[in-house]
């Protein structure tokens, strides 16, 4: 019945170090446990007496119509979790009209999953999400891929340049089994790489005009957490901003997502869409998340937990769970669209 219900069903199901890899954080995990407890901090002032109609999700992100704010993140590997991996996901986010960022490091190919978004005429969009390789034509052409197999967007993740310190993973002595790999790139490209050769590799801002004429597709940046960094999006024509600290796996101690949200929006102005991911287990926090100025969220751990524990079914039904929430809390506060969220659904 709940996001957590899965994770402890999940748990049960999934081999230890292959749990480890999915919910470890970096070094001592203060980001990771912020990410949660920041969104729980945050109080909501419930309205009473006002016309509700329906608690309507319907809303936009950027250029598209979707039927509710809740999407599924970019996870790597997650034929870890189910046979099905990636595609299983994507069969459950369609047929509950959730967009998808699908993972650069998918262990399932973008044509089945866009294949898998085709059939459903009600399904959100499918992004694309990238990581920068060491070999820059190898980066624009797994953009050009993901273009050609029916993505509506590539996001750019900017917030891990280096692999962060995992230790729990570490601990684990996490290895892919046989059989599960990064499907999009060469055979060992994926495997974690010398320091001095992702260094090398990191884009900078002078860089994303020649990734974004490789497609031509919108550019999302997935990692940005400082207004500053906005701002500097802002400027080099950014289509939109995803506030994350990579669910707390790279830097320990960076700011959590949920105190992150509103800089990013006062610097932004409503001149950027935004979405954010951290921490977010329940529809209160979709809630709290869209009056701190995001147009939508995004659902790492809790879809891979729901994909362990039931399979497609289970993913459809973490997001058929969180949009219900969403609703009795729009309800309870007063909303009943989704443009009627704003800070002042949020005790000071």
């Amino acid at each position: 019945m709940t996001a957590d219900e899965f994770a402890q069903r999940a748990a049960a199901r999934l081999p230890s170090a292959c749990r480890d890899y999915f919910d470890g954080g970096a070094a001592d995990e203060h980001t990771l446990a912020a990410n949660r407890a920041d969104w729980a901090a945050l109080r909501l002032w419930p309205r009473v007496l006002r016309p509700l109609g329906t608690a309507d999700t319907r809303t936009r992100i950027g250029p598209h119509a979707v039927a509710h704010p809740i999407w599924l993140a970019p996870v790597a590997y997650q034929r870890l979790a189910h046979p099905d991996g990636e595609l299983a996901s994507a069969l459950a986010a369609a047929a509950q009209g959730a967009g998808m960022v699908l993972s650069g490091q998918s262990s399932v190919e973008v044509e089945r999953v866009a294949a898998a978004f085709a059939r459903e005429p009600e399904a959100g969009p499918l992004w694309f999400q990238l990581h920068a390789q060491p070999d820059a034509g190898l980066t624009r052409a797994l953009a050009q891929r993901a273009q050609a197999a029916g993505c509506q967007a590539i996001v750019l993740t900017v917030d891990a340049p280096v692999h962060g310190v995992r230790d729990r993973e570490r601990r684990a002595g996490f290895k892919l089994p046989p059989g599960v790999r990064a499907v999009h790139l060469p055979e060992g490209v994926a495997a974690h790489h010398h320091i001095d050769a992702l260094l090398q590799a990191a884009l900078t801002w002078e860089q994303l005009d020649a990734l974004r004429a490789a497609t031509g597709l919108p550019l999302w940046l997935k990692g940005v957490l400082h207004p500053d960094d906005a701002r500097r999006a802002l400027q080099a024509g950014i289509d939109g901003l995803i506030v994350s600290n990579h669910g707390g796996r790279t830097l320990d101690t960076a700011v959590s997502t949920a105190w992150a949200l509103p800089r990013i929006a006062r610097a932004v102005d409503g001149r950027l869409p935004l979405l954010v991911d951290g921490g977010i287990r329940r529809g209160t926090d979709v809630l709290k998340a869209l009056a701190l100025g995001a147009q939508g969220v995004l659902i790492g751990r809790p879809q891979v937990h729901a994909l362990a524990a039931e399979g497609p079914l289970g993913v459809a039904r973490l997001l058929r769970i969180l949009r219900d929430e969403l609703q009795v809390a729009m309800a309870l506060t007063g909303c009943a669209r989704i443009a009627d969220i704003t800070p002042a659904v949020l005790a000071e």
